[in-house]
C-alpha cells in the first residue's frame, strides 16, 4: 500500500474511534442526568424544603464505592474510578444547596484535600483556624459535618482531636486516610536562595532527615499549619515553605521538589464529625470511649476493660488513653474496634463492657476508610 493510501486509511480509523468516543461520551451524560434526576427524587421524599443533610448516607456512599471496587477490570486504576464516582455522588446530591463541611484551615491543608476525597468537590468547604472552632460549628449547624486529623503514621495522635470527644456531643461519621506527599515550595530558583523554611512542626519532623542532608544552612521555623507557611512563602523573600499541592496552587508557588518526606509511606488518618450515629454498612469500624472509676490501678483495671472483646472475638485495632479531666492521675480510653455497634458480635462485647464502666459512650460506628 502507497504511504498516502496508508496514511488515509490511518485517518479514517482514527475518525471512527472519535465517533465511537463521542456515542460513548453522549451515553455517560444522559446516564449521569438520569442519575441525579433519581437523586431529586430521593429529596423531595424527604420534602421540599429537605437540605442535602438530610438525606445524605454515608454508609450507603460507602456501599456504592465497594461495589465500584469489586466491578472495577481496568484499564483505569481503581483510585481514579474512586474519585469519579465520588464526584457524581457529590454534583448529585449537591442539586438543591451543598453539604456544608467544616475543616481545619486554612485553605491549601491538607485537611482540604481530605475533604474533597471524601466528600467530592461539589460541597461547600469551609475552613476554621482551630479543631476546637470545627467542632463548635458542626454542633450549631453552621456546618453539617466537619473534617479534623486524628493521626499520622509517623508522627502519631492529634491530641486535642481526642480531647474534644470527652465533652463534645458530635459522633465520628467516617474516616479519610490520605497519602501525605510533602513538597518544597517556593518563588525562588535555586535551594541556595533559601535561607528559612516555614511548615508545621509535624511537616518539619517528618522531612527532617531530607532537611538536614539537603539544607542545613535553612533555618527551621514551626508555624500553626503548612498554609501559613505557604503564605509567607509567597510573601517573603528568602522563605520556602513545605505542602502539598493543594498549597502550591492556593498560594502560587513553585513545587521546587517533589516528596521530600522522609518515608514514602507517610499517611494521615482525619475523622468525620457529625450530629448522628450512622447504620451498617458491612464493613464498619466502632469507637468507644470508656473508663472506670480506678484507671491508676494498673493493668489489672486494663485487662478487666478489655476482657469482654478476646471472649467475643472482636478485633481491637487501636487504644489510646488521655487523661480525664476530672482527677489527677484518673485517664480515659479511645478504643477503635472492627465491626458495627448495633451488630453481633460486637453489641454483645460493648454490652458488658458498659456493666464494667464507670464512663462509657459510643463515640462512632461508621464505614472503613474505602481508598
Amino acid at each position: 500500500m502507497a504511504k498516502g493510501a496508508g496514511d488515509a486509511a490511518k485517518k479514517r480509523d482514527l475518525a471512527e474511534i472519535r465517533k465511537r468516543i463521542d456515542k460513548i461520551d453522549l451515553q455517560i451524560q444522559a446516564l449521569i442526568n438520569e442519575r441525579a434526576t433519581i437523586a431529586q427524587l430521593v429529596g423531595q421524599s424527604k420534602g421540599e424544603l429537605a437540605a442535602a443533610v438530610d438525606y445524605y448516607r454515608p454508609e450507603r456512599e460507602a456501599e456504592v464505592l465497594r461495589g465500584v471496587l469489586a466491578r472495577n477490570e481496568g484499564p483505569m486504576r481503581d483510585e481514579e474510578m474512586l474519585r469519579l464516582f465520588r464526584e457524581i455522588m457529590s454534583a448529585c446530591l449537591a442539586q438543591q444547596e451543598p453539604l456544608k463541611v467544616g475543616f481545619l484551615g486554612p485553605e491549601g491543608t491538607f485537611t482540604q484535600t481530605a475533604v474533597y476525597k471524601h466528600f467530592g468537590h461539589s460541597v461547600r468547604a469551609l475552613p476554621f483556624g482551630t479543631i476546637d472552632e470545627v467542632f463548635q460549628e458542626v454542633e450549631s449547624g453552621a456546618a453539617d459535618f466537619g473534617v479534623v486529623p486524628i493521626e499520622n503514621s509517623t508522627e502519631g495522635t492529634v491530641n486535642n482531636t481526642l480531647d474534644m470527644f470527652l465533652t463534645s456531643p458530635l459522633k465520628i461519621g467516617g474516616e479519610i486516610e490520605l497519602r501525605i506527599e510533602q513538597h518544597l515550595l517556593g518563588r525562588m530558583d535555586s535551594l541556595d536562595n533559601i535561607e528559612r523554611v516555614c511548615a508545621h512542626e509535624q511537616a518539619l519532623a517528618q522531612c527532617r532527615g531530607w532537611l538536614r542532608e539537603y539544607m542545613p544552612q535553612a533555618e527551621l521555623i514551626g508555624v500553626s499549619s503548612n498554609a501559613v507557611g505557604a503564605r509567607r512563602a509567597r510573601d517573603e523573600a528568602g522563605t520556602a515553605a513545605i505542602g502539598g499541592d493543594a498549597a502550591a496552587e492556593v498560594y502560587d508557588l513553585r513545587i521546587m521538589v517533589n516528596n521530600i518526606e522522609d518515608r514514602a509511606d507517610n499517611a494521615t488518618r482525619f475523622l468525620v464529625v457529625g450530629r448522628h450515629l450512622l447504620a451498617a454498612s458491612g464493613e464498619d469500624k466502632t469507637t468507644i470511649l470508656v473508663s472506670t472509676e480506678d484507671t491508676a490501678g494498673g493493668a489489672g483495671v486494663l485487662h478487666a476493660l478489655l476482657q469482654p472483646f478476646a471472649v467475643h472475638g472482636v478485633n481491637m485495632t487501636r487504644i489510646e488513653s488521655r487523661p480525664s479531666r476530672k482527677k489527677n492521675w484518673e485517664y480515659v480510653f479511645f478504643l477503635d474496634l472492627d465491626g458495627h455497634a448495633d451488630e453481633s458480635p460486637l453489641v454483645n462485647a460493648l454490652e458488658e463492657l458498659k456493666q464494667k464502666s464507670s464512663l462509657f459512650r459510643i463515640l462512632g460506628a461508621y464505614p472503613k476508610a474505602v481508598n
